[in-house]
């Protein structure tokens, strides 16, 4: 290969990997997310904060003005293979791939893994960590109040006690909420459709972005 054509092509190959690296990056500072749009009437009682650890129902579609700036730091926590997680997890990753999120998972490989997943979603240090699988929240519950400065989202499932910087999304078929309480009795695999799942993604991250954290939010109709 002649030298000049040889030093382009190294140029490029150097510029491309340059490019990567910086987008890989997580451990520079940078400044922390922001929610480009509005919430939609409905979505929250407008002269009423809703009280830490409380149920709210928004209204269809009243989160959809709301996306996240691009290059949005998530954190994709999941575990298990069973229908609903696997809807979950495709649905946040169609969310993020729309929106310009830059996207990690961790996934924890079983049981013992639990909690070690969670910390090393934790080690990433994001701007939000969304959990999908049932089989987190346990784990969650344990470890999301000692890390009041990192935001958890749980789509699919709740914590029985949630602290402020836990927020769920769910709905009549999913509702877990940890080995304690069990599966209720409502519990429907069908129910994590596409479009439920992708709604409760869109819905959990409105609210986290827009501060309204430690709730859950019921989206029978979305």
């Amino acid at each position: 290969m002649h030298r000049p054509l040889l030093a382009a092509v190294l140029l490029v190959a150097a510029a491309l990997l340059t490019g990567c690296a910086s987008g890989d990056d997580w451990s520079k500072p940078r400044p922390g997310p922001a929610a480009a749009g509005e919430l939609g009437v409905g979505f929250i009682d407008p002269d009423s904060s809703p009280a830490p650890e409380s149920t709210v129902t928004p209204s269809p579609g009243s989160w959809s003005g709301v996306r996240p700036s691009a290059g949005t730091r998530v954190v994709l926590l999941t575990a298990g293979q069973n229908r609903p997680t696997k809807a979950l997890v495709k649905a946040v990753k169609a969310w993020a791939k729309d929106e310009d999120v830059d996207l990690r998972t961790v996934t924890a490989s079983d049981a013992a893994d639990h909690v070690p997943a969670v910390t090393r979603a934790l080690d990433l240090r994001p701007d939000l960590i969304v959990s999908a699988g049932n089989d987190l929240v346990d784990p969650l519950a344990t470890v999301s109040p000692s890390h009041l400065d990192q935001e958890f989202l749980i789509v699919g499932a709740e914590l029985a006690e949630p602290t402020e910087n836990v927020t769920a999304v769910d709905w009549s078929g999913a509702s877990f909420r940890g080995e304690g309480l069990g599966t209720a009795s409502t519990y429907d695999p069908d129910s994590f459709t596409d479009a439920r799942c992708a709604a409760a993604v869109r819905a959990g991250v409105a609210a986290v972005l827009t501060g309204h954290t430690g709730i859950v939010l019921w989206l029978d109709e979305f």
